[in-house]
């Protein structure tokens, strides 16, 4: 089983953070190693999904907190494990509760205030990073913990990257001129990740305190891709949380 990890979090024992690929799983075809019972994939297959890439993380499903995403900007603070309905970015202070966001091109922010020791989940489709969720996500974890954004470390997953991500002119035109490039007319290749890690520095997390992955789903087949595949995509899940 591939498992994607942190270069920046390696080094900060208390967390785990991880995110799946599409390998090492018992679904048929493309599916692989599909997280979610939400697409066109076998029960008892995600089952065995599940459990094989939970524990290579050393820890259960029943600690995760998981999203029912919806391409908002809603937020949800927890404390304890299970699904949140309507929301698209999770934030705990809490030990052993461990955040889920589900990819298959959006892109996944994990954030770790290591001043507050609190963590939040990100999940950033277009929709979301043009409704500014990161800023959001930081905002309340302010609120929330006192957060100072010179104190977060955040990772930007694998997703969409600008080589193959390509939009209309009406999506490209929500995102600052230099995350866009024209392809032809009306049609733009759309970079969200850098859009992300534009909020996170202009919110007032340092450059040195972010880690940008650089692989693009679309493009390697080791990832889900909606985009890629349709509805023979399955999801990957990127976690994060404080170890107990």
């Amino acid at each position: 089983m591939r498992i994607v990890n942190s270069n920046i979090f390696s080094s900060i024992p208390e967390i785990l953070l991880g995110m799946s690929t599409s390998e090492g799983g018992v679904s048929e075809g493309k599916f692989g190693l599909n997280l979610s019972f939400n697409v066109h994939d076998s029960v008892d297959s995600v089952i065995e999904n599940r459990r094989r890439f939970f524990t290579s993380l050393g820890i259960l499903e029943s600690q995760i907190a998981f999203t029912q995403q919806k391409h908002t900007t809603n937020i949800t603070l927890v404390d304890r494990s299970g699904m949140n309905e309507n929301c698209d970015a999770l934030h705990s202070n809490c030990k052993n509760v461990f955040l889920a966001i589900s990819i298959a091109d959006c892109t996944p922010v994990m954030l770790y205030d290591k001043g507050h020791h609190a963590i939040a989940g990100i999940h950033a489709g277009w929709r979301g990073t043009a409704g500014r969720i990161v800023k959001k996500t930081i905002n309340e974890m302010q609120r929330s913990y006192g957060t100072n954004a010179e104190d977060i470390i955040a990772f930007i997953g694998p997703s969409a990257g600008k080589c193959c991500y390509e939009v209309g002119r009406e999506v490209a035109e929500q995102f600052p001129k230099e995350c866009s490039v024209i392809k032809e007319r009306g049609k733009y290749m759309l970079d969200v990740k850098q859009s992300n890690m534009i909020q996170l520095l202009e919110n007032g997390v340092l450059n040195s305190n972010i880690e940008m992955h650089p692989d693009c789903t679309i493009h390697n087949n080791i990832y889900h891709s909606f985009r890629r595949d349709g509805n023979q995509s399955g999801r990957m899940l990127a976690i994060i949380g404080i170890k107990g």
